[in-house]
């Protein structure tokens, strides 16, 4: 256990389950938080207090080639999760997703190249490949960027590998399927059918319910990224992380209308919908690669596995400390 791990993205919904579990398994944890005036650490802010006291925290951003290369001294390791995600905002203000994601992992290969780091674990995303062209989706999928959210993943992605292969920096990309779980942002599609449910309604608001899915809880993508990191075969290498299920956004919210016992009616959103080319119709991983490179498989894969997951994630929502944090009447992009 002689290696310190920066985690950037630490205060956010995967970043922060990643980053306790870390501590947890006895890793000395850096974790890099956007620095704000409310001196917030995101959700780190409530794990365990046993936690927090073992974090060393580093508030800066990811944009900022002189904090990035600082908050990564003295650290052997580097999981890069910061990153501008909500596609809805991306139609938006593209260019900040092209500062945020790309940029910012050129400044954590640039430093990491400079400071001699073991190893570099950056966070790529299932929306790079697109409406599936082949399904199960392996690596060697095309990758097609349908927002401009994908496609500065694209270029991030690429950056991290180019460094790998120009200069030898130890590269690995690990590709999440759509993850979800406690502390999510309602704007994903999980947390806001559970939230406007919980909240009272029988009738919630959603966009598209036809296209597919492949969720992956929480638990599994934070054991992906550690074994992505500890393994040795994962450099130069991109590697998706999926439960191999496929589910539909409408079986999805009457799975969890039936778990929470409401009689659930659907009303489509117009502001909710993707622009017609833009919205990606069918995700469904190939985690073949995961299970041989790594040794790793989903614990919540399939269908069973997916309505435990559900169940965990719906528990935690409908906590009044934890709804309350959340605006069921307000769609965030």
């Amino acid at each position: 256990m002689n290696k310190k791990i920066l985690v950037t993205g630490a205060d956010g919904f995967i970043g922060s389950h990643l980053t306790e579990e870390l501590v947890r398994l006895g890793y000395d944890v850096r974790a890099f938080v956007y620095y704000n005036s409310f001196n917030s650490w995101g959700w780190l802010d409530q794990s365990p207090q046993d936690i927090r006291s073992l974090l060393d925290v580093f508030a800066g951003d990811i944009r900022d080639p002189y904090g990035v290369k600082k908050a990564m001294e003295g650290c052997t390791h580097v999981l890069n999760l910061a990153a501008l995600i909500a596609i809805p905002y991306s139609y938006h203000s593209p260019a900040t997703y092209v500062d945020t994601n790309v940029t910012g992992t050129l400044n954590v290969v640039q430093a990491a190249k400079e400071l001699g780091i073991e190893k570099v674990v950056h966070t790529s995303t299932s929306e790079v490949y697109g409406t599936a062209l082949y399904v199960p989706i392996d690596e060697e999928h095309p990758l097609q960027g349908q927002s401009p959210y994908s496609a500065s993943k694209i270029g991030a992605d690429q950056m991290a590998l180019s460094f790998y292969r120009s200069f030898d920096t130890p590269v690995s990309i690990i590709r999440p399927f759509n993850t979800y779980g406690p502390r999510q942002s309602a704007r994903a599609v999980i947390p806001t059918i559970i939230s406007q449910l919980a909240s009272g309604k029988d009738v919630i608001r959603l966009g598209a319910i036809s296209p597919t899915r492949d969720f992956n809880y929480v638990k599994d993508t934070v054991n992906g990224f550690i074994s992505v990191m500890e393994s040795p075969n994962s450099i130069g290498e991109v590697i998706n992380i999926g439960s191999n299920y496929e589910v539909s956004i409408g079986e999805t919210a009457e799975t969890i209308a039936d778990i929470m016992g409401i009689d659930l009616t659907i009303e489509t959103d117009e502001q909710r919908l993707r622009p017609e080319k833009s919205e990606v119709e069918r995700l469904w991983a190939e985690n073949k690669k995961a299970k041989e490179l790594l040794g790793w498989e989903p614990n919540y894969g399939n269908k069973d596995g997916f309505r435990k997951g559900l169940e965990e994630t719906i528990k935690w929502f409908t906590n009044p400390k934890n709804l309350s944090q959340y605006k069921a009447d307000v769609y965030n992009i």
